[in-house]
């Protein structure tokens, strides 16, 4: 397959999955394995996650400068600055000291993956039943402490498959957050803990990058983008009516079907 319709392909999917409980990492790597796609230095794996995290900045960039202008006046922008930094502290603490191992051993295991998403997906099949009442209703108001524990739950997703948006969201849930909240939360959150992964893996791996194929990453970048900023605007709405069983279903046929292909020597 050509290399620009392969790039092409692993940006719509990258955008089309960042923000959903699914696992873009998951669905990147799997992807990447199965149509032999080798980039080297993960450049262009590194690069096409900006452009999800400019979808993110784009859609809420309204939101974000309100909040910047009046926080130092507004206890409340205060506070919600407060508890998405203070979610984002324990990935910062994780992600240094394990980012050896997880770029290195947990990103070249497909098995792990698809397994991930199968459990994951029976996780978010059940956690719309035995998630309790929702307490908390705005995003933007949740208590430090729970901002906390959602923060460190986070940290799950650092093995590939798990999902970011998924560990948070299921967090939150569990949490008594209700599900149009959680799900706009994990995407403020997502804005610190995406642009700090992207210039951490950037640093990593500065002696390894290779933009050779400029091509191919602007047109994955460009796809990740679009794509990505039409799921945000799409994501709260349908959650809110139909809650997260579609995702459940939905890495439980992939990671199935990862498996299959695996074990028939793909």
């Amino acid at each position: 397959m050509d290399n620009t319709l392969v790039a092409a392909l692993l940006g719509l999917i990258e955008g089309l999955t960042e923000f959903i409980p699914v696992s873009s990492t998951g669905h990147l790597l799997l992807a990447g394995h199965f149509m032999g796609f080798d980039s080297p230095g993960r450049t262009f794996e590194v690069v096409i996650q900006l452009g999800a995290v400019l979808a993110i900045l784009t859609v809420y960039a309204g939101k974000l400068w309100k909040v910047a202008s009046t926080m130092h006046s507004d206890p409340a922008a205060a506070r919600f600055v407060a508890s998405v930094l203070l979610a984002f502290f324990p990935a910062v603490v994780i992600g240094v000291l394990a980012h050896d191992v997880i770029k290195t051993v947990l990103f070249e295991t497909p098995v792990l993956i698809a397994v991930m998403l199968i459990l994951g997906g029976f996780v978010l099949l059940m956690i719309d039943r035995v998630a309790p009442e929702p307490v908390h209703q705005e995003a933007m108001a949740l208590p430090l402490g729970k901002a906390l524990i959602i923060g460190v739950i986070q940290c799950l997703a650092m093995v590939p498959g798990v999902s970011r948006s998924g560990a948070t969201i299921v967090g939150a849930r569990m949490l008594g957050v209700g599900k149009r909240a959680s799900a706009e939360f994990s995407f403020f959150l997502s804005m610190p803990t995406m642009a700090g992964a992207f210039a951490y893996d950037l640093w990593k791996s500065r002696d390894m990058l290779d933009f050779s194929a400029v091509v191919d990453i602007g047109v994955g970048f460009a796809l990740a983008f679009l794509s990505a900023v039409l799921v945000v605007r799409w994501t709260l709405d349908f959650v809110s009516r139909n809650g997260f069983a579609v995702f459940g279903w939905w890495r439980i046929i992939v990671g199935s079907g990862a498996l299959i292909l695996l074990w028939l020597g793909f």
